[in-house]
């Protein structure tokens, strides 16, 4: 029998795609038996209660007045390599290149090149840091020194290797959703709260920055409402909320908008929308889309990153050009005003979370890995996922 193994996870903890898949896997992995350690500056805001074979170490940055910015990295790093030492843990998986793999690479060193590290790319290491070629050199170093390196689509391992000639291997491992977790619920009664049995409700879930592309949210919300009867819920906050909230407002259309904030838990609020809206300009997977397809929810979304290998267009919803808003609109009014077809795009959103995307399949993707760096014969079964 293969041995459990002892795991350091590192992620930014606050909300984002990239610190709930990282404390998702956690938990997935501690269900199986490894024991998980989480290395960052707070609590992972999805870890919630009491987990068996989990553990959380807070890293603490020091105040000494000589340091004119508090050292994060170096803090990180050496907190990083003293619950390697302390735990004997075999290896760290970090997300995200900057700072966590740099980090990482400095705790290898100073156990002497024992400790392993696997690092994830998300997105923004790659499509903004990697963009600045003050840190080309840094992000391609972190890379480059990590023992194995993977990424969340294929647009993604793309543009790093187009942006950083990166030629070592980046292997794809999809984001995921637990089936426990993310499957269509009865809200009925909660539906009442936003909308009346006739209207359909469109949600964006999102941080609300720019690349989100939130004014775009609100045209096509515009656009189907004038043909159908239809309310808008936005979830989360961010730097654009006020203005697509005066957007909002200005067209007269603010008492058909909810505004829900900030949501640890949106399976639930998921299963109130019949469509998804997600017109961003960069998206390097589209988590919120997987979450609303495994609730039964088809995306109405942009052709960016990798979104289309996600959302097949014209099965599990509908892609468009970026910024064409016009067209949008009319997919939605489309997929909203046909029942027969609403129902089959409803089925593949579902079929296609649960075999392509469900946890069981790329947590067993990443035992495989962190076996295979460390040099350990294993072949971890990946389950069929129904």
């Amino acid at each position: 029998m293969t041995r459990p193994l002892k795991i350091g996870i590192t992620c930014y903890p606050s909300l984002g795609g990239s610190g709930v898949v990282a404390t998702e896997l956690g938990k997935l992995l501690a269900e199986k038996g490894h024991e998980i350690h989480f290395i960052t500056h707070s609590m992972p805001f999805r870890l919630g209660k009491f987990h068996r074979n989990i553990f959380y170490h807070e890293v603490e940055v020091s105040d000494y007045y000589v340091f004119r910015y508090p050292p994060y990295d170096l803090s990180l790093a050496s907190k990083m390599h003293q619950v390697a030492k302390l735990q004997q843990l075999d290896l760290l998986h970090v997300h995200y290149a900057v700072p966590h793999a740099i980090c990482a690479l400095l705790a290898k060193q100073m156990s002497g090149n024992k400790l392993k590290v696997v690092t994830t790319l998300h997105g923004t290491d790659i499509t903004v840091l990697a963009q600045d070629e003050t840190l080309k050199n840094i992000i391609r170093l972190g890379i480059q020194s990590s023992d194995a390196v993977t990424a969340v689509s294929r647009d993604l391992i793309r543009e790093t290797r187009d942006l950083l000639e990166i030629e070592e291997p980046i292997e794809l491992t999809y984001n995921f959703v637990d089936k426990r977790i993310y499957y269509p619920r009865e809200v009925a009664d909660l539906r009442s709260d936003y909308a009346e049995p006739h209207e359909k409700i469109l949600m964006h879930i999102s941080n609300f920055r720019p690349v989100k592309r939130t004014c775009d949210v609100v045209d096509i919300f515009a656009k189907v409402q004038a043909q159908i009867p239809t309310r808008l819920l936005l979830v989360g906050e961010g730097p654009d909320l006020p203005k697509i909230q005066a957007k909002i407002d200005a067209m007269g259309l603010s008492h058909r908008v909810h505004y829900l904030g900030k949501q640890d838990d949106v399976a639930e609020v998921l299963s109130l929308a019949d469509l998804m809206l997600l017109p961003s300009e960069k998206e390097s997977f589209g988590l919120v889309a997987l979450e609303a397809m495994a609730c039964g929810v088809p995306t109405i979304g942009s052709v960016a990153g990798g979104i289309p290998e996600l959302v097949k267009s014209g099965e599990t919803g509908f892609l468009s050009k970026i910024g064409d808003t016009e067209e949008m609109a009319e997919n939605a009014i489309r997929l909203l005003s046909d029942e027969a077809m609403y129902t089959r795009f409803r089925e593949a959103c579902l079929h296609r979370a649960r075999t392509e995307f469900c946890n069981d399949l790329i947590t067993a993707k990443y035992e495989q890995i962190y076996y295979n760096v460390l040099g350990i014969p294993a072949r971890i079964a990946v389950p069929a996922c129904d």
